[in-house]
């Protein structure tokens, strides 16, 4: 291999690894929230959006793995958003935790917008096939949920 391509790879799969981070943060946020609001109306609409961000998680994990890495286990950049879910008085209840949810996936989608061209072109291809899809159809989820909550 030449070392032109293994960098490449390298630095792919640092990028894989730092959304797969994202995801797991998503999935971790999603959780507390459903806990929080367990008698939610619309919490199947949450439990779904969690259900895709597992999906990511499974499968960035499995592309690192398949490219010699090895898959970031914590999370990333939603930890905030997290930490702000779980911290959330039971008064601010719904509202907080999809305004947070929302706010969390504005921060997903906006990651791979920025990042997608640091990407190798079959990486690129996932991203922009199979994981950016989704994450615009759970940010658009969320951003729908919060309107009708407001």
């Amino acid at each position: 291999m030449q070392p032109h391509a293994s960098k490449s790879n390298h630095e792919t799969v640092d990028q894989l690894n730092s959304f797969l981070r994202g995801e797991l943060s998503a999935v971790e946020t999603y959780r507390k929230a459903l806990t929080k609001l367990e008698s939610f109306p619309h919490r199947p609409m949450l439990e779904e959006c969690a259900s895709s961000h597992q999906q990511r998680v499974l499968l960035l994990a499995q592309e690192v793995e398949r490219r010699g890495g090895q898959p970031a286990k914590s999370s990333g950049a939603w930890g905030a958003f997290a930490k702000a879910v779980e911290g959330g008085s039971a008064a601010l209840g719904a509202k907080l935790a999809i305004a947070v949810l929302e706010e969390g996936e504005d921060h997903g989608r906006n990651d791979y917008d920025r990042d997608i061209d640091g990407l190798d072109a079959d990486a690129r291809q996932l991203v922009a096939q199979r994981l950016m899809p989704e994450q615009l159809r759970t940010h658009g989820t969320m951003s729908r949920l919060k309107k009708l909550l407001d």
